[in-house]
């Protein structure tokens, strides 16, 4: 870019890059991050110039692990997901031990909606007006639970964020699944006491994991789903995934939070429709999509 931006005394800058290219044969071996800079005086006049090759990132070509949905069939809204501007998800850094990571870049929160694109019935004060809560989760793909927590209770203060809990309880009551090497899958904020399998379990694809609750950081009831590369979620890097079919019917056009999802006048979604509603195979749902599985 040659766009010029002053950074003042003292601050430190996140760069965030999406590189978009138009096949797969277009992709580079790796990709260098070069920054041009000058070192400025208190007048604005240039004291010195250089430029330096902070980071070479290496780029991969291998498919995205292709998955089963994690819910049972129905319509769900897609929030958070690739590839929107910013997000909790997309954007999400944290902290660990002095290292800067992104644990959620491809994650997606499940909410189930109606016929009339509804979230939500009634008091949204209540877990039992949404229609995700108490969701059957299921195993995306055949694997070995490697860690498992219960017992987190639901958040009390919905249609509002609950406070902050401590960073072992951020996903709440959970599953993580191993499926491969290298390769976890997260199901997060499930229902109190509602978790089926234990530490160990060999697990097959579609096997009933626990219901949908809003456990941890959670806000309404709603599924948190991720590919992470470590049985962790802090720390961990998360990895684009595809589901091997989905319809796509429409799109919400308009950012509506999980914060403010019980905040709104009624439970409907403002939702663009697909003309024509399309069967999508190997795909990966983008950030407010709405898709039916089964």
């Amino acid at each position: 870019s040659t766009k010029t931006n002053v950074m003042p005394p003292g601050t430190a800058w996140v760069v965030w890059l999406d590189v978009t290219l138009d096949s797969v044969r277009a992709v580079p071996a790796h990709l260098d991050h070069r920054l041009s800079l000058s070192i400025l005086g208190r007048d604005g006049s240039v004291l010195a110039q250089t430029a330096v090759t902070v980071a070479r990132i290496d780029t991969s070509t291998k498919s995205p692990v292709e998955l089963l949905a994690p819910v049972q069939g129905g319509t769900w809204f897609m929030s958070e997901g690739c590839c929107a501007d910013d997000t909790h998800h997309r954007r999400g850094l944290a902290a660990v031990d002095g290292t800067l990571l992104v644990p959620q870049r491809f994650a997606i929160d499940f909410y189930k909606l109606d016929d009339q694109n509804r979230a939500w019935v009634g008091d949204p004060s209540k877990l039992s007006s949404y229609f995700a809560y108490r969701q059957t989760v299921t195993a995306s793909a055949a694997g070995t639970i490697v860690d498992v927590q219960d017992g987190v209770p639901n958040s009390t203060s919905l249609p509002k964020p609950p406070p902050i809990p401590p960073i072992d309880q951020t996903v709440g009551n959970h599953v993580i699944e191993q499926i491969a090497d290298g390769v976890y899958v997260l199901y997060g904020h499930l229902d109190p006491e509602s978790v089926k399998v234990r530490l160990g379990q060999h697990v097959t694809a579609g096997q009933a994991l626990g219901l949908i609750g809003s456990s941890g950081n959670s806000t309404v009831p709603h599924l948190h789903f991720q590919i992470m590369t470590t049985p962790t979620f802090f720390p961990t890097d998360s990895r684009p995934f595809v589901f091997r079919q989905f319809e796509l019917r429409g799109h919400v056009p308009e950012r509506i939070w999980d914060d403010d999802l019980g905040l709104q006048p009624t439970g409907t979604l403002p939702v663009d429709p697909a003309t024509p509603v399309t069967t999508r195979h190997d795909q990966l749902p983008l950030d407010r999509d709405i898709v039916r599985f089964g």
